[in-house]
């Protein structure tokens, strides 16, 4: 059988944190008492009308100028039928022929759509430990009925759980640098759905497709697709065929259970919202959305890769958090003539280690300033102290904070400059392993670790390690 390629599109809801709900005045709020932000609008009481909101529409025109899609002069709300305790309508006001965003790219990504709608309330059901009345029970929660959303729909141009992971944080922190929304996925204002399919290498025809729901993480997003990618290789290769479902990842097992056949459009019978008129964003509301956007991941990514040399790891890791990127920029613009990735290298390294070890939150809220960073990389790029000295000089900055020359002379930390000094040491150490130097002498490089150690060990971290190999090198003739 020919190989299967995996075929993956991602539809990702973003709640907009604006201060009220889609249609009607009520606050937005999180963990707040259950039902205490509703009115007759959100629980659609008879007679009701709802109004839209145009910070939301701000908001979603914000997103689709972020992701380079068109525009359309005039997009309609329809409802979108079904029951369930969520959605006291009976129907979710969304939109679908005529979305108000199409043709959009990011990261190499198509986007097909984006789209306003309003979010279900909260269902919490209670299982067996929580019976009412001798009965199992689930509860809801109307607070989150009716906040904002903006759907982002892409083509299926994904190939693997690691690149929509990789595409779903990239999405990420693009909205979260736009400022609206905390695009948190633990609160549930970041959801992500995969569809899944498999179809012969080198076909253009798409397999029949699932849908993963209730992913509420990347990790989880990225094993979901993972365990459902070999489910669907293994059923087809013993001759089986993928049933088109909905399916819920339990994480704690890696298991996939089937929640629902996989809903067609027909299904939910769409029809234009008779209370709502058409959205016409003018031109003053496109160019506000397209001159208030910031400099964006996926720029910033590649201007850290074209003008200043990071590599694409780095380049990508500092471009996704603005505050991080703006630390590095702070400190690489006090470097000196210290190389921008030897900063970035600092930045992402050996820092972002001491603050974990430490406990101490980000860069941008640490001890250790931009300024002290640049210090400390320029002394160890000049060879006035080792790399290892300098971690130990990091280590003094993330706790009290302060100047990295003046933690050097205190700790005694200088590198030892005397070469007629460290030629001595190193000589010792040689004398001192001689199955060590042996190895290496036959030609195992490996083994010149035991030597270095000793001279590490004997100068406190104070040597270079290039000099040190280098000179132990010399003195076994090889």
């Amino acid at each position: 059988m020919a190989d299967l390629e995996a075929v993956i599109g991602l539809e990702i809801h973003v709640q907009l944190s604006t201060r009220t709900k889609m249609f009607c005045g009520c606050e937005l709020s999180f963990g707040d008492e259950p039902n205490v932000h509703t009115c007759p609008v959100c629980l659609a009481h008879p007679g009701v009308l709802p109004v839209p909101n145009e910070e939301a529409i701000r908001y979603a025109l914000k997103i689709a100028a972020a992701l380079e899609c068109e525009v359309t002069p005039r997009s309609i709300f329809h409802r979108k039928n079904y029951f369930y305790p969520d959605n006291p309508k009976a129907y979710q006001i969304s939109q679908y022929d005529l979305p108000l965003a199409i043709d959009g790219r990011l990261g190499g990504i198509r986007i097909h759509r984006a789209h306003l709608e309003e979010d279900a309330a909260k269902t919490i059901h209670l299982g067996e430990s929580g019976r009412i009345h001798g009965s199992g029970a689930s509860l809801v929660d109307f607070n989150r009925g009716g906040t904002p959303l903006v759907e982002i729909v892409t083509e299926p141009d994904l190939r693997s759980a690691e690149q929509a992971g990789a595409w779903a944080r990239l999405l990420r922190s693009t909205v979260r640098q736009l400022d609206v929304s905390d695009v948190n996925m633990e609160e549930g204002s970041l959801r992500i759905d995969a569809n899944v399919s498999v179809r012969p290498a080198g076909s253009e025809t798409l397999g029949t497709k699932t849908e993963l729901k209730n992913m509420n993480s990347f990790r989880f997003l990225e094993r979901g697709i993972e365990a459902e990618l070999a489910r669907q290789r293994e059923l087809i290769e013993a001759g089986g065929t993928v049933e088109q479902e909905t399916l819920h990842f339990h994480p704690e097992d890696g298991s996939l259970h089937p929640l629902r056949s996989k809903e067609e459009a027909h299904d939910y019978r769409y029809f234009p919202e008779p209370d709502l008129v058409p959205l016409a964003p003018t031109e003053a509301m496109l160019r506000e959305a397209r001159e208030s956007l910031p400099e964006l991941p996926e720029a910033r990514m590649r201007r850290y890769e074209e003008e200043l040399g990071l590599s694409a790891e780095n380049a990508a890791q500092l471009a996704a958090d603005p505050a991080e990127a703006a630390y590095f920029e702070a400190a690489q613009a006090k470097a000196g003539g210290v190389e921008a990735q030897a900063v970035a290298n600092w930045v992402t390294g050996e820092l972002a280690a001491a603050l974990r070890q430490a406990d101490a939150g980000a860069a941008a809220d640490s001890q250790v300033t931009p300024e002290a960073l640049a210090a400390l990389a320029a002394l160890v790029a000049e060879k006035k102290i080792s790399h290892g000295s300098g971690k130990q000089v990091l280590a003094a900055l993330v706790a009290e904070g302060g100047d990295p020359a003046a933690i050097v002379e205190r700790e005694g930390l200088a590198q030892i400059s005397d070469s007629g000094e460290l030629e001595s040491i190193v000589a010792t150490a040689v004398d001192s392993n001689p199955e060590a130097a042996e190895q290496v002498r036959s030609g195992n490089q490996k083994a010149i670790g035991a030597i270095v150690g000793a001279v590490m060990k004997e100068t406190k971290g104070r040597a270079d390690g290039g000099e040190v190999n280098r000179l132990i090198k010399e003195k076994l003739g090889v």
